[in-house]
């Protein structure tokens, strides 16, 4: 518990008035108050007794968890030279959404000799404002048990991602630890570093560790984790590779029980000392982009470099090319695109940009600081995932009811130097030049353009901030995210609203530049389901994706002749087999001749809703057709109901009833759902009736006490989403197995 005595320091110089630990602005000046907290590295039962304050500035809440009172000051800093194992924190700061960082060290006294205490900074906490009361976050293994089967496998997934950095630290014995593996929301975050022995762990202790997990998982993955865990065990799966695809696969299938609804919203302001505006954003500022009804959704902040000279040019060049790229690549169907060529195509759409710009700036003769420029970050919205890209200093930012997460590190010196484990965060900052960028859009080729792309799972609601420096200069958002940007997340605040408010923070407390925002809510409805998630183990990672087809494009789309994004097929091949090149010529001339022919046989009026597109001879064309959702219903589809669905004057649907979608039209009550579905009842009483000797006979009941059900029904969106199960075109149309009742114009079944 926090020390009612003890008082927070200002951090402004010309401030620094002492403030109650409860206060969230300076009484004084407004200045907002940090909470530094840090955690003690040392080899001692504590560091002393709650209350008690150390260095006159650090408090302590409990045994090794400190808060400093004066977080203006720098702390003291260590001669790296003579603390080897503080290098491997540095060298992982790209992992800081995981690894703690180092805050400085605590010299203390030891007898007659002094010690260095090693302090880090943002340790995995929960802090409770109410009660002022700080505690660290639960051991993985502790909150394992109440986790949804998505975020257990999140979880896994991002352990799966740490491991091989951390082995080649040294440290990978952090990732065994239950005490040192904490998590914070959805977040996996590592208490300290824990270093290896002699030799590094090896997978198939991961696999033991993870074992141990089997017992208290969900009953939706419990089968999927004890044959992950047995196959790291038995070396079946040998890489890091091959078991992060294992669990994308296993997160995909739980990623249909989830269902996003995203908001996207920009502001751009040249801001009180700029005569022009060398911002540039999409969409457009104050223009609201929301998914559904919007088919993608794509975010992008550009900062241009070059003044006069043409930054401004450069980021709407940049925000142009990206548009065009990723047009492309969003129109695979989600559960087909393999993550690890997305993030790859969405580097070199980058790239592309890049030499668009450089073009420009040979083309009209610049060099040196006449060449113009532009930073870029960029957030993709897919499913449960999000993927972020980034070259510059421009920023990404994660904010959940947890915490407020810097996604990105900035391309300048000051990162530089601490990824190389040369200096501290917090001293390289302070260095002349330590902002100076070491790449940005269009200042060369793209073959010595080394863009960041990340992706990160989404089992909660939360917003993405993407924001130019005019607003993360000064460590603004990690001041003003709890008070600006979380009243979005418990409904009291729109985006739009936050988005203006940022800018004017950046005007009013920065004011040195231009400012650009984006906000990409994220929200998220999620049920458990009730099948059980497989997993396929392959033969080797690299033989799991083929080339689709309706994926090849212009060589000048994503800028290499022979790149098409490699995307999952609906089924595993045991074996991916090689497509010989000679081939190609009459493949072509085979699909056209096909298309042709579909088009034909449409012509005639024959319907292919309940034929197999997937039936196919080539592998490589398998999963072409676009699956089967709730999202884009046809006429003629069937949808089986996975629960009760109560449709009023004492009738329901039954769990396991089939509907048949006679049409999908908007709904005037949009409060109740976006679209109404009328919809044909297969059966209205107690059927079995197998359609013939190679068919499952097909079992619909009505409940007790109900009346019988309706010949149709009308049901909002909202229930279909709840309740509906889509039948893929390849399963038995159970509608053609039932004697249908007669169509006849549907009821208003909806729920009052």
């Amino acid at each position: 518990m926090e020390n009612d005595a003890a008082t927070l320091y200002c951090p402004n110089e010309n401030c620094q008035a002492a403030n109650p630990l409860t206060h969230k602005f300076c009484q004084r000046c407004s200045t907002p108050l940090p909470k530094n907290y840090l955690w003690a590295v040392v080899d001692s039962p504590s560091m002393g007794s709650p209350g008690e304050i150390l260095a006159d500035r650090y408090l302590i809440l409990d045994k090794f968890l400190l808060l400093d009172t004066k977080p203006g000051l720098l702390a003291l800093t260590p001669e790296l030279d003579n603390l080897q194992p503080l290098k491997a924190y540095l060298r992982l700061i790209p992992y800081r959404l995981h690894v703690p960082e180092v805050y400085g060290v605590l010299f203390v006294a030891d007898g007659s000799s002094h010690r260095e205490i090693l302090l880090l900074e943002k340790p995995p906490l929960l802090v409770d404002d109410t009660t002022q009361q700080v505690h660290l976050g639960s051991e993985l293994t502790t909150a394992w048990r109440d986790a949804t089967s998505m975020r257990q496998l999140n979880w896994l997934w991002q352990i799966a991602h740490l491991w091989q950095p951390l082995v080649s630290e040294g440290v990978a014995s952090s990732l065994l630890d239950s005490y040192v593996l904490r998590v914070e929301g959805s977040l996996v975050r590592l208490l300290e570093l824990r270093f290896d022995s002699t030799t590094s762990p090896e997978l198939p202790q991961l696999g033991e560790f993870w074992q141990q997990l089997v017992s208290t998982a969900k009953p939706a993955i419990a089968e999927f984790v004890d044959r992950v865990s047995l196959a790291l065990i038995q070396g079946e799966i040998n890489s890091t590779d091959q078991l992060i695809g294992v669990l994308d696969r296993g997160l995909a299938g739980l990623g249909r029980s989830q269902t996003p609804t995203i908001q996207i919203i920009t502001k751009t302001d040249t801001g009180p000392s700029r005569q022009r505006n060398e911002d540039a954003c999409s969409p457009p500022s104050g223009t609201p982009v929301s998914k559904p009804p919007q088919p993608t959704a794509l975010a992008i902040v550009c900062d241009g470099i070059g003044g006069h000279e043409g930054g401004n040019v450069a980021s709407n060049l940049a925000i142009e090319t990206i548009q065009q790229q990723v047009q492309q690549l969003t129109k695979v169907p989600y559960d087909h695109i393999d993550p690890a060529m997305l993030l790859n195509d969405l580097d070199k759409a980058v790239a592309m940009a890049n030499d668009k710009i450089s073009q420009r700036n040979d083309s009209e003769n610049r060099q040196g600081r006449q060449r113009m420029g532009t930073t870029l970050v960029m957030a993709l919205p897919v499913a449960h995932e999000m993927y972020i890209t980034h070259v510059g200093d421009s920023r990404a930012y994660w904010i959940t009811r947890h915490g407020c997460y810097q996604v990105t590190l900035d391309d300048d010196v000051a990162s530089r130097e601490v990824r190389l484990g040369y200096a501290i965060y917090r001293e390289a900052v302070q260095q002349s030049a330590a902002g100076s960028l070491v790449q940005a859009l269009g200042m060369g080729s793209s073959t010595s353009l080394h863009p960041t792309s990340g992706r990160f799972m989404l089992d909660e609601d939360a917003v993405f901030l993407l924001t130019s420096d005019g607003l993360s200069d000064f460590d603004r958002v990690e001041e003003y995210w709890e008070t600006e940007i979380l009243p979005i997340l418990v409904g009291e605040a729109n985006i739009a609203t936050v988005a203006d408010r940022l800018v004017e923070i950046a005007n009013t407390k920065n004011g040195h530049d231009n400012v650009t925002v984006a906000l990409v809510h994220y929200q998220v409805q999620y049920w458990e389901p009730e099948i059980t998630i497989q997993a396929i183990i392959p033969q080797s990672h690299s033989a799991k994706t083929v080339d689709l087809a309706s994926r090849a494009t212009d060589a000048t789309v994503l800028g290499s002749p022979n790149h098409k994004t490699q995307v999952i097929p609906d089924t595993e091949p045991a074996i991916t087999r090689q497509f010989p090149l000679q081939w190609i010529v009459p493949l072509i001339f085979v699909l056209a001749a096909g298309f042709l022919g579909l088009f034909v046989r449409q012509l005639r009026g024959t319907s292919p809703i309940f034929s197999n597109p997937l039936q196919t001879q080539n592998p490589t064309i398998e999963a072409t057709p676009t699956p089967r959702s709730l999202a884009n219903l046809s006429p003629g589809w069937v949808i089986k109901t996975n629960n009760d669905i109560s449709l009023g004057n004492n009738q329901s649907l039954p769990r396991g009833a089939f509907l048949e979608v006679i049409e999908k039209k908007s709904n005037p009550n949009p409060a109740s759902g976006s679209f109404l579905v009328s919809m044909r009842v297969c059966a209205n009483k107690s059927t079995q009736t197998p359609a013939n000797t190679n068919s499952p006979a097909v079992t619909t009941s009505v409940p007790p006490n109900s009346n019988p059900l309706p010949a149709t029904v009308l049901l909002n969106s909202s229930q279909v989403n709840r309740f509906g199960i889509v039948l893929q075109s390849d399963a038995p149309n159970p509608c053609r197995t039932i004697t249908q009742p007669p169509v006849t114009e549907p009821a208003d079944t909806s729920p009052t």
